[in-house]
């Protein structure tokens, strides 16, 4: 009975669409078509629906395609199922916050997670470890003499000193173990990244430091000369010093404040020493001897500042040790302090080297416009390009210290520094983008003063300008005084002169520096040695060239027959 009334109603469904208005037409009249895209749309979408009902129609009336039999009605564990299913559905969803905790905690501990290898130039983690290890290895070079010399371990404060003592050894064996297999070194030019590799190519550093001598105190007492081993750890103190020096702006602070640090621990050691040469003689036994009166360390480091900087006034030594020992504190002092001013001295002139030579190339400069009586406005305007150029930069030539680099590296620092101000230019937009790269290390930069001319009307151009930093202004007018436009940084100008055929390489206008101005320079060889390798890239440029020739002729015809519009010509165009 259903399947009998589904093909009546599909009959019907298809008697209807048979009889649309959309599609039938009266015999007598013509076809009215109001819009033909629309009709055929209409006729698409019937026939469609002809052959959906016409299948429909075939599955019901086909035996094999539907059954008349009845659907089999679920059993009475499907239906538990089926129960068991909506409950499960209708039961609150957890909320994901615990999940979202999970996961961010998971995230955040990766962070500290130690990676499979590290890179010791790049990795400020590996950084901030050795600063760990620094602070471990300078707590044992300068207590464990303290403590060995001075009677400031007690057995009241042993277990404090013991606490720092483990600490620092911790750090060493997690350096030892954990960071010290992972650090990337090179072997003969390839990067040793693979831990069985490095176990078979690297030489390992010396594992004595963490030998654990301090068990000795169980059978000998607690005496700090067990931990003298802990010492030997010097190449993590100057490979901190390395990176460190690498990636701060200002380094010699540091250097200085390192001298310092050397210049007090060689007082600090003298100091232990001395105060065993009085234990060893006897306290207060000589004049010369500390006589155990106030502070202990602040006596016997006041005797060392005297004694090693050779100051002198201290009482003079009676018995032949005490020569002795004076003689060679005496000795030694020399060559350390004299040794330690050099330093400084060094680090001082390094810090000073490049305003020394900026000092020195004015110098040179000022002798020679003396020399040849050079009137003192051009003097004034090179003394201030100077000034200007090297508060600006820095430096007096980019190019200089660019040339130490490899190829590579100055293409690289160019492209940092300079492709966003190029590429920004319209005239280079769709070329391509390495074309833009070679471009830029031909690129010349020259600082124009307030007032410079860049160009002048009429002269022949060689050159084309890309305003890095700074303003010009085109000057017109019948005086050559009016202000027709001002180009900011990223405008280029003077194009024509190194794209257009002859006859274009004429200035049309008189362009100033309206203030300082840093300007990019390509001239015409160079950018014809660059296109010669991209053809595509010259063909634009040259098309755009004819294209910006003839606007700017015809600006410049239509500027003649009416001179009530004003058009500003650019210089090259």
């Amino acid at each position: 009975n259903c399947n009998g009334d589904l093909l009546v109603l599909l009959n019907a469904v298809e008697d209807k669409y048979n009889h649309c208005p959309t599609t039938c037409t009266s015999i007598n009249s013509p076809e009215i078509i109001i819009n033909e895209y629309a009709q055929i749309q209409l006729q698409d979408m019937v026939q469609k629906l002809r052959e959906r009902t016409a299948t429909y129609k075939e599955k019901v009336t086909n035996p094999i395609i539907s059954s008349p039999e009845v659907s089999p009605t679920a059993s009475p564990a499907a239906k538990e199922e089926k129960k068991e299913e909506k409950k499960e559905e209708s039961k609150p969803e957890e909320k994901p916050s615990s999940t979202v905790k999970k996961r961010s905690a998971k995230e955040y501990m990766k962070k500290f997670k130690l990676p499979e290898t590290i890179d010791p130039f790049i990795d400020r983690r590996y950084i901030m470890w050795l600063f760990l290890v620094t602070v471990a290895y300078n707590w044992n070079c300068w207590f464990i003499p303290l403590r060995l010399v001075f009677p400031v371990q007690t057995s009241s404060n042993i277990i404090y000193w013991i606490a720092v003592d483990v600490l620092s050894d911790i750090c060493y064996i997690c350096d030892l173990l954990l960071f010290q297999p992972r650090v990337q070194f090179v072997r003969g030019g390839d990067i040793i990244v693979s831990k069985n590799r490095k176990k078979e190519l690297r030489t390992l550093k010396p594992s004595g430091l963490v030998i654990p001598f301090d068990v000795l105190y169980i059978i000998f007492g607690f005496s700090t000369i067990f931990r003298a081993n802990k010492i030997m750890k010097p190449l993590t103190f100057f490979e901190f010093n390395d990176k460190l020096e690498a990636i701060m702006d200002k380094a010699y602070i540091y250097r200085v404040i390192r001298t310092i640090g050397y210049l007090l621990f060689a007082l600090h050691i003298n100091a232990c020493i001395y105060y065993w040469a009085s234990a060893y003689e006897g306290l207060g036994s000589t004049k010369w001897v500390y006589d155990g009166e106030g502070n202990m360390y602040l006596r016997c480091y006041y005797w060392a500042v005297r004694t090693l900087i050779t100051i002198g006034g201290l009482p003079e030594p009676v018995t032949l040790f005490e020569v002795i020992f004076q003689l060679m504190n005496f000795f030694i002092g020399v060559f350390v302090f004299s040794g330690l001013i050099g330093q400084m001295r060094d680090i001082i002139g390094a810090a000073t080297a490049g305003q020394n030579y900026y000092r020195a190339c004015m110098d040179d400069t000022v002798d020679y416009m003396n020399t040849y009586t050079i009137p003192w406005l051009v003097q004034n305007r090179v003394r201030t390009w100077y000034e200007y150029t090297w508060d600006s930069q820095g430096m007096l030539d980019e190019s200089e210290l660019l040339e130490q680099m490899p190829g590579k590296m100055q293409l690289d620092i160019a492209t940092d520094v300079n492709f966003a101000i190029v590429r920004k230019v319209d005239l280079f937009k769709e070329c391509e983008s390495q074309m833009i790269c070679d471009m830029l290390l031909k690129l010349k930069s020259i600082v124009y003063l307030p007032g410079d001319f860049v160009c002048k009307k009429g002269e022949i151009g060689r050159e084309m300008y890309i305003i890095k930093q700074g303003e010009v202004q085109v000057l017109g007018g019948p005086d050559g005084t009016k202000v027709l436009v001002t180009l900011k940084a990223g405008a280029v100008f003077g194009e024509i002169s190194l794209l257009a055929a002859s006859g274009g390489n004429r200035r049309t206008a008189n362009v100033i520096a309206h203030g300082f101005a840093n300007l990019f320079i390509l001239d015409k060889k160079t950018l014809n040695e660059i296109l010669v390798h991209y053809p595509e890239s010259e063909r634009h440029l040259r098309k755009k060239g004819k294209y910006v020739f003839l606007m700017s002729m015809c600006r410049k015809n239509i500027a003649m027959l009416s001179p009530m519009i004003h058009y500003c010509i650019l210089p090259g165009y």
